[in-house]
């Protein structure tokens, strides 16, 4: 199905062609038109599947169909997000679609001063794409009204779950019009998020589009056994013989993340990093960096592992394996993305060898092993195997001393020693 065939405002179809568009995904094809009539949307899809086009596409024709003024701090769309990083993301890609409308769209998120946010509100706004928690200190100091909202976005609903972010989510959906369109976008569907739909959502439609946990087929999965304290040298080897053009790398710590920035910079590697102690404008070129290929590589944590959508992005590496089998789905989902093919790379030391078998558990298949000559790592089996054996010589000689001591005793005390004689195999008959 056609972007075409929609009907759309000739301003947003412009956008679209300018954007590239002319298919749409699964998720675009089952969610805009029910959304673009005014139902409630719970949907269940991979990240890189189209999700922002999915739910901005029908809301922006909503509202050209219905146009109403531009107020200060009064929006009408109401967009919320777990990350700043995705609240940024949102923006510009919201921007492309909306770049020949008269509408004005601000995002909001922490790690940066309130007044030049709280200059674009009072100058108008029309789509308000913030993080939950950005939005509550707004709302404290009286520059949003969220009283004319008549379009509501959960994006990533189950990491804002994740986060803790649902009670104020819960807060600031309180002071929007219980009359409103609710459109709740989340790559699981757990429990906790169908209980969190069924209260916020009037008889919606769900749109599922993957199965729970699922990694998109156009994505190869590899693992790399090294030893923990190696990993950085793999990770240059295989940056040298491989020479990939751009890899985002995750690590579990931001000392891990340090530490192979060093090493890198030290090699000559154009590097840049992207985690929680670095300033929102420090991560900010970093990623923009990333994505205009000034630099080959970008490391990042946890945080980066949501929602960022980087064109053409071949290869992520999991410099270590996630805690929970679940954001392995997340931080690969960077790759592969709208059909195009990508590599998700593991190191996977001993220690983590049952985290792999919990996410090949998960995505429902085994994964790869690659040894690359110079690390070869034993398995855990042999190694047991090896360890079996050193200690089986020295339980001998044990035993053979100990017998020793017993003749030795029995001929010094043979009164004592008769239940020993009579167990003798060499007994006269």
């Amino acid at each position: 199905m056609i972007f075409s065939s929609l009907d759309l405002t000739p301003e947003i179809q412009k956008a679209l062609d300018a954007c590239g568009y002319t298919e749409m995904t699964p998720v675009q094809q089952n969610a805009i038109i029910p959304a673009r009539r005014g139902k409630d949307i719970l949907a269940n899809a991979q990240t890189g599947t189209g999700k922002t086009a999915a739910f901005a596409i029908p809301i922006l024709q909503q509202m050209v169909d219905k146009p109403k003024p531009t107020l200060p701090g009064n929006a009408r769309t109401l967009i919320l997000t777990p990350t700043r990083e995705l609240a940024e993301q949102l923006a510009e890609t919201i921007n492309r679609y909306a770049q020949f409308l008269p509408l004005k769209i601000v995002a909001l998120y922490g790690g940066v001063k309130m007044g030049g946010q709280q200059k674009k509100l009072q100058a108008g706004v029309d789509i308000i794409i913030s993080t939950p928690g950005r939005l509550l200190e707004h709302m404290e100091q009286c520059n949003v009204n969220l009283s004319k909202v008549e379009f509501v976005v959960l994006d990533e609903a189950d990491r804002m779950l994740d986060m803790g972010f649902i009670a104020d989510v819960q807060s600031l959906l309180q002071k929007t019009p219980k009359k409103r369109q609710t459109l709740l976008f989340s790559a699981t569907i757990s429990p906790t998020v169908n209980e969190l739909a069924h209260k916020l959502l009037i008889k919606h439609q769900t749109v599922s589009m993957a199965k729970q946990n699922a990694t998109a087929d156009t994505v190869e999965h590899v693992v790399y056994p090294v030893e923990e304290r190696r990993k950085n040298d793999l990770f240059l080897e295989l940056l040298n013989k491989y020479n990939w053009f751009q890899v985002l790398v995750f690590t579990s710590t931001k000392d891990q993340a340090d530490a192979l920035l060093r090493k890198l910079k030290k090699e000559k590697v154009d590097v840049a990093i992207c985690h929680g102690d670095k300033s929102q404008g420090s991560r900010r070129r970093a990623l923009a960096d990333f994505k205009t290929a000034k630099i080959q590589v970008l490391i990042a944590t946890e945080v980066a592992a949501r929602g960022l959508d980087i064109q053409g992005l071949d290869h992520v590496v999991n410099f270590n394996l996630p805690y929970l089998p679940e954001d392995y789905v997340h931080r690969i989902g960077r790759t592969g993305r709208a059909g195009q093919k990508g590599q998700a790379i593991s190191f996977v030391s001993r220690e983590e060898e049952r985290a792999l078998d919990n996410i090949e558990r998960l995505i429902g298949g085994v994964i790869e092993r690659v040894s690359l000559p110079g690390f070869e790592v034993s398995s855990r089996e042999s190694l047991w195997n090896n360890l079996a054996e050193q200690h089986k010589p020295a339980r001998k000689n044990k035993v053979s001393q100990t017998k020793i001591v017993r003749n030795k005793v029995s001929k010094s005390s043979p009164s004592k020693n008769k239940p020993v004689k009579s167990k003798s195999p060499k007994k006269k008959r």
